[in-house]
């Protein structure tokens, strides 16, 4: 993975770095081998994704640093974590199924809130089911270009070992969901991650851009990735087909607007359309860094966080914004709206409650 890509990956270019615990002299221990060690300092330590878990806040991080909170972030308690891998997002569809992706093509499950947490997937066993699925297209498609080359590039990653991240995780619902990553990584389960299956080549990627974000909106199930790449998925061929959107910098995001979708990303770029992607219009937040999170409020508002801390509130469908004060901001990778006019936000400095007016 080359610089460039490592410097964008997780706090929209400048937070995410794998680390490593360390070990006695002489010895080493994989990260995948490895299980987080408890910190107290860990929700003080960076944190990159959070999300709801019914009443409960989930928060991922370095390390593979899992903490939950059952009073609305004033306290946290870490769970433990079958790697040490860096935790990049973390997804519920309710108060107990929920799932973590992160570094070194992790993919983690919790069905109980997030106290417990069990390995499904790794860079290892991605890798070579990759490989095997790319190889299998190959032989089926004997005069087929696209996919020696897919198969190709299959061979070479796992050759490269697991070092490559998954950025996004969403589900459907407990069975159906997708974690994607970079260089166009993507998987799709239909069993809650029993099993998993690559959809490497059923995205319109050919420069196997990273993927960063997978969130439905307008109806559409979108992903948002490096170079200005969007993809919606044809529910017919199953396939994530492009989007042109007239933007060439990487989205690090996707917003459901109601009746239109929101991409955001790189020095503050926001894009929607309400035509189910056909056209895009450049919208202007008021935000001056690169945008790296996007939630929905209670009152059906669309909040938009930079990585300075700054934040932007919607009430017309994504088409204009207005600045929302933050009482104490801080450098942020996720956030999450808690209602009477708090946020919970997360960054290199951990978890913070704030309150916030519009």
């Amino acid at each position: 993975m080359n610089a460039s890509h490592v410097a964008a990956l997780a706090f929209a270019s400048a937070f995410a770095v794998s680390q490593i615990p360390q070990a006695t002299a002489g010895s080493f221990s994989d990260v995948l081998d490895t299980p987080t060690q408890t910190s107290s300092l860990a929700s003080r330590t960076l944190l990159q994704g959070v999300a709801r878990a019914g009443e409960r806040l989930v928060a991922v991080g370095q390390r593979g640093h899992i903490l939950v909170s059952t009073d609305a972030g004033s306290t946290w308690k870490q769970s433990s974590s079958p790697v040490s891998s860096d935790l990049t997002a973390v997804y519920f569809v309710d108060g107990r199924d929920g799932w973590a992706v992160g570094h070194d093509g992790v993919v983690l499950h919790t069905n109980d809130g997030g106290d417990t947490w069990k390995l499904q997937l790794d860079g290892r066993k991605a890798n070579e089911m990759l490989r095997a699925a790319m190889d299998r297209k190959a032989a089926a498609e004997p005069a087929s270009a696209t996919a020696k080359a897919l198969a190709a590039e299959a061979k070479r990653y796992e050759e490269q070992g697991p070092d490559k991240p998954f950025l996004d995780v969403w589900f459907a619902d407990a069975r159906n969901g997708y974690v994607v990553g970079a260089f166009n990584l993507i998987f799709h389960t239909a069993d809650g991650g029993k099993s998993w299956e690559p959809w490497f080549d059923r995205t319109d990627n050919p420069k196997y851009y990273n993927l960063y974000s997978i969130r439905p909106a307008a109806g559409d199930l979108y992903i948002a990735g490096e170079a200005g790449l969007v993809l919606k998925l044809d529910p017919t061929t199953q396939r994530f087909k492009a989007v042109a959107v007239a933007y060439t910098g990487s989205f690090f995001g996707v917003a459901d607007a109601g009746q239109a979708v929101l991409v955001f990303g790189l020095r503050g770029n926001v894009w929607r359309s309400d035509d189910h992607g056909a056209t895009w219009a450049k919208v202007d937040a008021g935000l001056p860094a690169t945008i790296a999170a996007a939630t929905t409020a209670s009152d059906g508002a669309i909040l938009l966080a930079d990585v300075g801390g700054r934040v932007a509130a919607s009430r017309d469908a994504g088409r204009t914004f207005q600045p929302v004060i933050v009482k104490q901001s801080m450098p942020t990778t996720a956030f999450v709206e808690l209602g009477n006019g708090r946020l919970i936000l997360t960054g290199p400095r951990g978890a913070s409650v704030t309150e916030a007016t519009r």
